[in-house]
């Protein structure tokens, strides 16, 4: 039996820990144990549950975020000693640093880091703790990263690990699938007709989602494509937000947009979708929404940030970033298909993440990542 403790720096609804929750709860109990440490005190209850469920036990160090706490890495520490992991998997830069120290400390065999993204840290305790991964990138036994463009980037700022592995996010294809309602029941509840487009950026308001750039697309598709519709949903994504509110006016498309601020269905509100977008300007490793809306047989307009060109292949279209008339001009494209074309297209968008990205097939390339370094440990 292998033994392995995951340290993360949150364990909140976000990519990284998603991925984590479902790679935990799906690998081989017969072969391998695992545990979960959250560094921050702030964590999902229900995501916590499913773990349970599994017969995988949680912890919390109970951090408050940018404030360095040494009793924390004590309580760390006795943890990592108790339970003897034969690998420390850490995710996200500041669990690289913490799982680092401690796992030497306590003599774990094997300490594996993971990359989530392509966005640095440039400013205030993330930076300093990003200067310090870089000289110390060659001591795990290897580094995980969820796209080759953050493979690229971290080579590029002096990364030289012993061993780097991509293993792309994993995808819920059991929630995130096609639904033939799902597009009634959305616009029942957006009061739109049957016949309406709607395309939809799901992403928590950030500037590297760069929703500017999609609501001044969004301009210029309704000055020629008048029945169309646009949805945004995520955390800060509301009325609310005077500065959103400020662009949406700018663009003079308030009339035509639904804010719907951060939903628990977004696999109900992404089926809905005609087109899906993402619009980042930077920092994406492989886009989750992208994905997601793949696997419910929706066609994407996405920048060329990260790993985005590679995940839609030939089932969408790829923009520049920062370009809002390449990306209306890419969504028009696609409006002017017909809906059997852009079924189709959406089948095919399904296919290839079946092939590449479930759950089932990630979990495999995990387990033998890990399989093969048990079995020599320090390498």
């Amino acid at each position: 039996m292998i033994r392995i403790l995951h340290l993360v720096t949150s364990f909140g609804r976000g990519g990284a820990e998603l991925n984590l929750e479902r790679l935990a709860c799906n690998m081989d109990a017969s072969r391998f144990a695992n545990a979960v440490v959250s560094m921050r005190r702030s964590y999902d209850r229900e995501m916590v549950t499913r773990l349970n469920r599994a017969g995988v036990p949680f912890q919390c160090l109970e951090m408050r975020a940018g404030a360095p706490d040494p009793a924390a890495f004590v309580r760390l520490l006795k943890i990592v000693r108790a339970q003897r992991p034969g690998i420390l998997q850490t995710w996200m830069y500041h669990a690289d640093l913490l799982g680092l120290m401690a796992g030497k400390l306590a003599r774990v065999p094997v300490i594996i880091w993971n990359i989530r993204s392509t966005l640095l840290k440039n400013h205030g305790i993330g930076k300093l703790v990003f200067r310090a991964l870089v000289p110390l990138s060659g001591v795990p036994s290897a580094v995980v990263a969820n796209s080759q463009a953050g493979v690229r980037v971290h080579c590029a700022i002096g990364y030289k690990p012993k061993r780097w592995v991509w293993i792309p996010n994993s995808l819920d294809l059991s929630r995130f699938r096609p639904d033939p309602q799902a597009r009634e029941v959305l616009r029942r509840e957006l009061q739109i007709g049957p016949r309406t487009l709607l395309i939809g950026l799901i992403a928590r308001l950030d500037p590297m989602k760069d929703h500017s750039n999609f609501i001044r697309a969004a301009g210029i598709i309704t000055a020629h494509n008048p029945n169309v519709r646009f949805v945004m949903a995520g955390m800060g994504v509301e009325w609310s937000n005077s500065s959103l509110r400020s662009d949406l006016r700018s663009a003079a498309v308030e009339n035509s947009f639904h804010l719907l601020g951060l939903r628990n269905d977004v696999e109900r509100l992404t089926a809905g979708l005609d087109i899906a977008c993402s619009a980042s300007a930077y920092g994406e490793g492989t886009s989750n929404a992208i994905a997601e809306a793949m696997a419910c047989g929706v066609p994407c307009v996405a920048t060329d940030v990260g790993d985005s060109a590679l995940l839609v292949g030939d089932c969408g279209k790829v923009v520049p970033s920062g370009n809002p008339e390449a990306f209306a001009n890419a969504c028009r494209e696609l409006i002017a298909l017909s809906p059997q074309s852009r079924s189709e297209l959406g089948r095919s968008a399904r296919r290839r993440v079946e092939q590449h990205f479930s759950t089932q097939s990630i979990v495999s390339r995990y387990q033998d990542l890990y399989a093969e370094l048990a079995t020599q440990p320090g390498s």
